[in-house]
């Protein structure tokens, strides 16, 4: 079965090539689609040079910065338009381990989206402080109790989508194009029934590079998860 893995990237020439060479033995059916909105360290032309050599790796050069939500859905439009059955997507900074790719994949036979989570039995969090972890279980407890969701990391963005959730949610009408685009897109796959599921993960922080979250994205995404839970017809938007 073929599956497509979508790195959004913005700086990430020291992660990019070491990732994708560990993500590529995961499973046979795995392609890599690097996602760069034009990365001033050289990420892309890493990438496209690989992409020469290596026929199951890809690269969608964007002309600049437009958001990790844009970039999720650029990805999702190629995986669509390239007939693979299974999307996934995942940080390019080692946070999101690759060695969890197998077991994301394997709980696709009985679910429709599978989240890689670090909130249920097995899971967990290294490396961060205990500020930054407050704020995350925080901002998880909100989304889940404010959007009636029965996932415990709706943050997370650690995830594997069938093809068919992913023409039947519209994903291409979400709101948001930050991190709150994660916390929309759980909720619309769980408003039109879809089964999801979730297997335990360590986060652990990058050891490389910059973080892209900040303090504005953060109050951005709680404010979109209240105006999303005020909606009328969610199921319909």
């Amino acid at each position: 079965m073929q599956s497509l893995v979508v790195l959004p990237t913005y700086n990430e020439a020291e992660n990019v090539l070491p990732l994708i060479a560990e993500i590529l033995p995961q499973d046979p059916g795995l392609h890599v689609l690097v996602v760069d909105d034009a990365s001033p360290d050289g990420t892309g032309r890493l990438v496209a040079e690989l992409a020469q050599r290596e026929p199951r790796v890809h690269l969608l050069e964007r002309p600049g910065k437009l958001g990790l939500g844009s970039a999720y859905l650029a990805g999702f439009r190629y995986g669509l338009e390239q007939g693979f059955e299974r999307v996934l997507t995942m940080d390019c900074d080692f946070s999101h381990k690759p060695r969890y790719l197998p077991e994301l994949l394997a709980g696709m036979a009985e679910h429709d989206l599978m989240i890689g989570s670090r909130y249920v039995p097995g899971g967990g969090i290294k490396n961060w402080p205990l500020h930054r972890k407050f704020l995350s279980a925080f901002a998880n407890l909100y989304t889940r109790l404010l959007l009636r969701l029965p996932v415990k990391d709706c943050t997370s963005g650690f995830r594997c989508y069938s093809a068919e959730v992913l023409r039947r949610v519209d994903p291409f009408k979400v709101r948001s194009s930050g991190y709150s685009f994660l916390e929309e897109m759980v909720w619309r796959v769980h408003r039109h029934g879809f089964a999801i599921g979730e297997t335990p993960i360590l986060f652990e922080d990058r050891e490389r590079g910059v973080s892209k979250i900040n303090r504005k994205e953060i109050y951005r995404a709680a404010l979109h998860v209240l105006s999303t839970a005020l909606r009328r017809n969610p199921a319909r938007d």
